[in-house]
């Protein structure tokens, strides 16, 4: 009998991310992070094989986030109009980390990339991000294509990755928290959409309403190490 409530929901999880000084990088690939920045999966709760990873780096210039898909037959499926429905990779960031809110403030993200769809033949990545639904109030939004993103794509899926400037993250600074003597700590959440392989959930499932409620999201630590999941 499948539980009511997804096992990955009765807890509240918080990890660390490494930091990488060297991102984004000028060549092919805008991250190229390594499997120690990779996200510890949490499908195994519910029985849910994973067919994404999630690595995440920050520095204090930004957040970079990357996702490698396997197990495809075709390739991604991209509707640049319609960039909740399409194949790849969706974040909420909350900067604050407000466990306690219901409804999104003004520093909640939604981030929505493709691993192609823009530029002239449309085999470009590409990034944009949205308004929260009934959220108190709005981050400022980052204008379309300012959002830097590479892509590579394999014979069985693709690696997608993104990075995230300091001025586009509202209240995102390090730099300031270091010298408060604090941890700077992130509420996230992050969803893999495929047309063929289905949807893969950082945590909870579609039954809640995560994509505007930050009290879903698990929590990002900013270590000061190099990375933190070898």
């Amino acid at each position: 009998m499948p539980a009511v409530v997804p096992h990955s929901f009765l807890f509240r999880f918080s990890f660390p991310i490494g930091r990488a000084d060297d991102i984004p990088k000028s060549g092919k690939r805008l991250l190229d992070l390594g499997p120690q920045f990779t996200l510890p999966n949490l499908g195994e709760l519910h029985d849910k094989p994973p067919f994404g990873e999630v690595r995440l780096a920050w520095n204090d210039d930004g957040l970079g986030i990357s996702v490698e898909v396997r197990g495809k037959q075709n390739r991604p499926n991209v509707h640049k109009h319609l960039v909740e429905a399409t194949d790849g990779l969706q974040v909420w960031i909350d900067t604050r980390n407000t466990q306690s809110i219901h409804r999104a403030s003004r520093f909640c993200h939604h981030f929505c990339f493709a691993p192609l769809g823009d530029g002239a033949g449309g085999d470009k990545p590409f990034g944009v991000q949205l308004p929260i639904q009934q959220a108190r109030e709005n981050a400022p939004l980052a204008p379309k294509g300012t959002l830097k993103t590479s892509s590579e794509l394999y014979k069985d899926g693709y690696l997608l990755e993104a990075f995230l400037p300091r001025e586009q993250l509202q209240g995102f600074d390090p730099v300031a928290d270091r010298e408060n003597g604090q941890t700077t700590r992130l509420g996230f959440f992050y969803r893999i959409r495929d047309s063929e392989l289905g949807s893969q959930i950082l945590s909870a499932d579609s039954t809640f309403p995560y994509g505007h409620d930050p009290s879903l999201w698990s929590t990002l630590e900013c270590s000061r190490l190099t990375g933190q999941f070898a």
